[in-house]
């Protein structure tokens, strides 16, 4: 095996540095606290995050970006288990004239995406809510939503290495919800005609097609990511509509090109070049 470094999913990184234009009604000085960090994520949005917590990863990025391209019209928008607002405020930089609503159970992780929401101006449209999202009470039974997106944990517990800070472990592994939790709750809050988008690992590609089928929902569109040219797919990203909102000749899952990361030589793909330009980034 090669000494270079290979991508395991739910492994988060830095961010970029670029600095960019400040949106309409963010903060012009955002003070940093200890332990914290500052990264750009989208154009000129940027997150507050904890330097040794849980960070974004390309997994969040390729969600986001793959949830808004589908459904680029979407005035309404829940992101389940919403984290430190990766997801979200990469969405909501796609789409500025839709509404948000995000849901996360842990506290830091709760209080960094409130600071991100102010400091990115998105406040009078991004209602942050506290709580696990299988709580009836965090959503009104009439809530509906066009785009539904969500990154779940992957690992059920006791199945890895939990990591080093605490906040990392409900990102990694299922102590609030599984796969079939995220489908189950984003089918029952789909408006007519919505999207769920989420991503999952390629090898448990059974697990999204189980909870796709125990939510009457249909897997509508897959792609693989591969990492680096020649490996196999680590992740997957997926689009499921509720079946009841298909007629049955379209009750079907097609399956695009994988999405490739960096070629060969590490080098960025000119794909996924074309794909950091869809979120405001220079490929």
């Amino acid at each position: 095996m090669s000494e270079r470094k290979r991508y395991v999913p739910g492994t988060h990184f830095r961010g970029w540095a670029r600095p960019g234009p400040l949106p309409p009604g963010a903060l012009s000085n955002p003070e940093v606290g200890p332990g914290e960090s500052l990264d750009s994520i989208s154009g000129h949005f940027s997150l507050f995050q904890l330097r040794d917590g849980h960070r974004f990863s390309t997994d969040d990025v390729l969600t986001a970006w793959y949830g808004t391209t589908w459904v680029p019209s979407a005035s309404t928008v829940l992101d389940l288990g919403s984290g430190i607002g990766s997801v979200g405020m990469v969405a909501a930089w796609r789409l500025p004239g839709a509404r948000f609503v995000t849901i996360e159970a842990q506290d830091d992780s709760v209080r960094l995406a409130r600071r991100s929401a102010v400091h990115n101006g998105l406040v009078g449209r991004y209602d942050i809510r506290h709580g696990d999202f299988r709580d009836p009470a965090i959503l009104e039974a009439g809530e509906r939503f066009d785009l539904v997106l969500g990154s779940p944990p992957y690992f059920p517990p006791g199945t890895g290495a939990e990591g080093d800070h605490p906040q990392k472990v409900g990102c990694r592994f299922e102590l609030r919800g599984d796969i079939g939790d995220y489908t189950r709750i984003a089918i029952r809050h789909l408006a007519h005609g919505g999207v769920f988008t989420c991503v999952f690992p390629d090898n448990q590609i059974e697990r999204v097609q189980r909870a796709a089928a125990a939510a009457d929902a249909v897997i509508v569109r897959r792609r693989p990511v591969i990492f680096r040219e020649g490996e196999p797919p680590m992740l997957g990203l997926f689009v499921m509509m509720r079946a009841s909102d298909l007629p049955e000749a379209w009750r079907r899952t097609w399956v695009e090109p994988p999405l490739i990361i960096r070629s060969a030589d590490g080098t960025v793909h000119p794909e996924y070049a074309a794909v950091k330009l869809a979120f405001g980034f220079p490929p």
